[in-house]
């Protein structure tokens, strides 16, 4: 049984992103009197401004190159052309919608909504500045900061929003760009590479390692610089940028190799920092490293009343996670499971994925990581060329990779280069998290024809 507490315990959330808004919820149904303080869009400006209109932008680039290939499937070819107004609307109309459904939800739950800027008075006492200048002051049991990130712009670059773009002036940019050079080669930047080439416009990628996605397996980092480079994408390796120069509607990026990259925009995508400027931390002492507000296991801070979610928190900067982290965060708060290891998140096991043609998504121990520990993994890959519904799709990129245990067949890890590879890590997740077996994913009876039947014959 689980017991709650008997006193109704008062919790402020400051931010209202997805840790916010899980965190929200789930406190409010076992019982909290629940206050959510959100400055900007309920349901979080990373997540409505940043990921879900960049996965629009993408989805209707993606339409663009499918309609670009329809001859090859037997039609005749329709007009792909962009139209920037129409796909501005459609994107404030998908903002718009998640926003009302995330604000609904909230309201069934009696979360009390407030529109304004959170800051602390005190260790148990937040302050709430309005939009007409007016305060409100709140006292709480329970603090939870989630007050996300922004885009990183160092001095050198000089963004104006028009030419020089972070990546929250690109949904979209106010001029279809006609050659963007992409400052960064992660995640947030190959996604850009993508978006923009299938949009029709050229793209330098400006990378300052010698692959791509640095942080990936080198054989899913080859197999996306193949494709770009397939695309006409130019890349820079091994190239920093040191300076953005505009010269009216050129922009020039000065990289510390000598070389030059020209174009009509410079977008960068060279990471974030927290939000955790204005809050007060110190009124309430709270301890801070570089901005973000370090945690334990239970989410907490140094001061154990108050926790931090989401990418304030440091951890691992995605929105599943901050999710997570939000209702792992109310359990806690709320006296569930509060002694339970097995309840604590294990960021190893988290899937991630990456929206590009083709997609790229991952879990688990990655190869190159087992093979640095000097673990014995076995290793299985089999490529989409052979699976019937890519070639039925017009699209055989890529491939799945699965990594076990030789001694017992336990799924430690996998890798997706592919056409929805993003979903597809799904099943590879579960395994990851409650330590399937290769046999338990072959022995599985699979749709045919699937894109899914290769994560069969790579557990066979």
């Amino acid at each position: 049984m689980v017991s709650l507490p008997a006193v109704t315990t008062r919790m402020v959330i400051i931010g209202g992103g997805p840790a916010g808004n899980s965190c929200a919820t789930t406190a409010a149904r076992l019982g909290a009197e629940v206050v959510l303080i959100e400055r900007d869009t309920i349901g979080g400006a990373a997540h409505l401004w940043d990921c879900i209109p960049s996965k629009a932008m993408i989805a209707t680039g993606n339409a663009r190159s499918f309609l670009r290939r329809s001859a090859r499937m037997g039609l005749s070819e329709v007009g792909t052309d962009v139209d920037p107004q129409q796909l501005t609307d459609r994107l404030r109309s998908i903002e718009g919608r998640l926003e009302t459904t995330v604000r609904s939800l909230l309201a069934s739950q009696r979360v009390e909504l407030v529109d304004g800027i959170g800051r602390f008075e005190g260790a148990n006492r937040i302050i709430a500045t309005l939009p007409d200048g007016s305060e409100r002051a709140f006292d709480a049991d329970v603090v939870v900061l989630s007050t996300g990130s922004r885009p990183r712009v160092p001095e050198w670059a000089p963004v104006d929003g028009e030419r020089v773009l972070t990546t929250r002036d690109a949904y979209p940019p106010k001029i279809m760009p006609a050659h963007v050079i992409v400052i960064g080669s992660g995640v947030t930047g190959v996604e850009f590479v993508h978006m923009f080439e299938s949009m029709g416009s050229d793209v330098t990628l400006v990378v300052s390692r010698q692959q791509v996605l640095p942080a990936k397996d080198a054989e899913v980092a080859a197999a996306l610089e193949e494709d770009f480079l397939r695309r006409g994408v130019k890349l820079f390796k091994g190239a920093r940028a040191k300076s953005i120069v505009r010269n009216g509607d050129e922009v020039v990026v000065n990289c510390d190799d000598g070389r030059i990259a020209r174009g009509s925009h410079a977008l960068l995508a060279i990471g974030s920092i927290p939000n955790s400027e204005g809050l007060n931390l110190e009124a309430a002492g709270i301890e801070t490293d570089g901005g973000y507000v370090p945690v334990d296991n239970q989410m907490q801070s140094n001061v154990p009343h108050i926790y931090a979610a989401g990418d304030l928190s440091g951890r691992l900067p995605l929105s599943s996670v901050a999710t997570m982290q939000g209702r792992k965060i109310a359990e806690h708060a709320m006296g569930m499971y509060s002694h339970t290891k097995d309840r604590e998140i294990d960021y190893d096991k988290a899937a991630s994925a990456i929206f590009t043609e083709p997609e790229v998504a991952d879990v688990g121990l990655a190869e190159v990581d087992a093979f640095a520990e000097g673990r014995k993994v076995r290793v299985t890959k089999v490529p989409f060329a052979t699976n019937a519904k890519a070639l039925i799709n017009d699209d055989p990129r890529g491939f799945v990779k699965i990594i076990s245990d030789p001694a017992t067949g336990v799924v430690l890890g996998g890798s997706i280069v592919g056409r929805h590879a993003a979903e597809l890590i799904s099943v590879l997740a579960v395994a990851v998290t409650n330590n399937l077996t290769v046999a338990d994913i072959h022995e599985s009876l699979l749709v045919h024809p699937t894109l899914g039947e290769a994560l069969s014959e790579a557990a066979e």
